[in-house]
């Protein structure tokens, strides 16, 4: 199957070649587990923390936009470049956490979807996880037919699921004044708003996004020319930007509609009891108490489309991962296949043991995995992208380098923090032992050196001089192009 080709003439039609890979990517950034803390922090704080949402996806599209240039300049996706760059032992240590971030990035999603069955059908949730599965792989069935037709497809998901959410913030009718000032005012009035709002930023950028983005553009066929390969970048910056903002606004939505039920003075005690601890399967008794149960059903069908928009980037992350770091040429049906069981694991086992409840606490866990996880995505993507041996002319410049090096620095540091206070959370309770907490810590210290020597390695080491010149713009990866064609073709 060939790449999609960019039709130059008329203008229109080369603007549609290149939307696609920013939709595909700003699923993340609707995901169950997006959707979750977005509720919460609308019931918590009610509009207070949208400017917090407005900054963290400004800074997503800086990002994105990098592993985009990434994927366009070289011919090459991310893990694909870890692999040549990085020792044996190290490439396999990023490869372990890269699938570990996809799976963990997946919980929330097949359980969103779980609990969307479960609430639209009455579907058991241990059944729901593996409805999910199936689902998932059908829809990566759509491969068969052409990139294009997933990217169809999951673009028409993202707007189910702003049409829901936009039909019952327009239902609770939310003040439009207050969600501009909460937009664009910053404010934190509390170290827990604080804490609230560094949850919000840890939950945007997700890792496997990173390797997802730098797959994704390497889809369309463009001119590898110098001029070529700039006006590709500028359309596929254009492209996520329209992406991004949609997603945006549908965040915007989802906090606005929690902000405004759980604000409301005249608020049933039981209603408001679901307002200090929303999660996805509470989210719709409050809307049904609120606003009707045909705002729950809508709920429902948004998190439904949603969770499988999801899981079928996710999935298709995991593909690229695995194809990247290890060079397998395995048929493209089996990689979905397995990449699919590894990631429906950990919930299944999970909703079978302690339902509901246990998958509530998985989606928690699986948060601070991906905070955990992520400079080991984001170091390497700013270390490429500013590098002239694998970009040429395409590199970041001076300025722009440091603005991405202080911008990741806070995104790590704002990770780590979370994962940290919610870590000391957990043994610092009641609940547990001192001595017991005092093991955990023991037991904890070696992997946090190790986690902090990797990270360093990582950023200071120094780079591997290509033998070949880059395929920045003066030749074409005639290769590449055909490992592409005949991994499609597997089908």
């Amino acid at each position: 199957m060939a790449l999609v080709q960019i039709k130059e003439t008329p203008h229109w039609k080369k603007v549609l070649s290149y939307i696609g890979p920013g939709f595909l990517v700003s699923v993340a950034y609707l995901d169950p587990g997006n959707l979750e803390t977005d509720l919460q922090a609308g019931a918590d704080y009610k509009y207070e923390l949208l400017w917090i949402v407005l900054a963290g996806l400004s800074f997503a599209l800086i990002i994105q936009s990098r592993s985009a240039n990434l994927g366009v300049a070289t011919g090459k996706h991310l893990s694909q470049h870890c692999r040549t760059e990085y020792h044996v032992p190290i490439n396999y240590c990023l490869w372990i956490l890269a699938e570990i971030a996809v799976i963990a990035a997946d919980i929330p999603e097949v359980l969103g979807t779980t609990f969307a069955l479960n609430i639209l059908f009455n579907v058991p949730i241990w059944s729901g996880v593996l409805l999910a599965g199936l689902n998932t792989l059908l829809l990566l069935g759509l491969q068969r037919y052409g990139i294009r037709k997933l990217e169809i497809a999951i673009g028409a998901l993202v707007l189910v699921v702003g049409g829901c959410f936009c039909s019952v913030m327009i239902h609770a009718n939310p003040d439009v004044k207050e969600i501009a000032m909460g937009m664009f005012i910053p404010k934190l009035r509390s170290s827990s708003a604080t804490r609230d709002a560094i949850a919000l930023l840890g939950a945007l950028v997700m890792p496997h996004n990173l390797f997802l983005h730098s797959a994704l553009v390497t889809s369309r066929k463009i001119h590898r020319s110098v001029a070529g390969i700039r006006s590709a970048s500028r359309y596929f910056l254009l492209e996520s930007g329209l992406a991004l903002f949609i997603a945006f606004l549908i965040n915007v939505a989802v906090i606005s509609v929690s902000g405004t039920v759980c604000s409301n003075p005249n608020i049933s005690s039981q209603d408001k009891h679901h307002c200090t601890n929303i999660t996805l399967n509470s989210a719709s008794f409050l809307l049904k108490n609120a606003l009707g149960k045909w705002s729950s059903k809508l709920y429902a069908i948004s998190l439904l489309a949603s969770g499988q928009s999801s899981t079928v980037t996710g999935t298709y992350a995991g593909q690229y991962i695995m194809q990247g770091f290890l060079d397998l040429k395995m048929k493209l049906w089996l990689r979905n296949l397995v990449t699919r069981c590894i990631a429906i694991a950990p919930s299944l086992i999970a909703c079978i043991i302690g339902g509901s409840s246990a998958a509530a606490k998985l989606i928690v866990i699986a948060s601070m995995i991906l905070s955990f996880e992520l400079p080991f995505a984001l170091v390497p993507l700013l270390k490429f992208t500013s590098s002239e041996a694998k970009m040429g002319d395409h590199k970041n410049s001076i300025m722009v380098s440091l603005i991405l090096w202080f911008l990741g620095a806070c995104s790590i540091g704002i990770n780590l923090y979370f994962l940290g206070s919610t870590f000391l959370g957990w043994i610092t309770n009641d609940h547990m032992p001192k001595a017991a907490a005092i093991i955990t810590c023991m037991v904890i210290s070696p992997f946090i050196i190790l986690y902090i020597l990797i990270l360093l390695y990582l950023i200071f080491k120094p780079e591997i001089p290509n033998k070949d010149s880059p395929d920045t713009g003066t030749s074409v990866d005639k290769s590449y192009e055909s490992d592409f064609e005949r991994e499609m073709e597997d089908i």
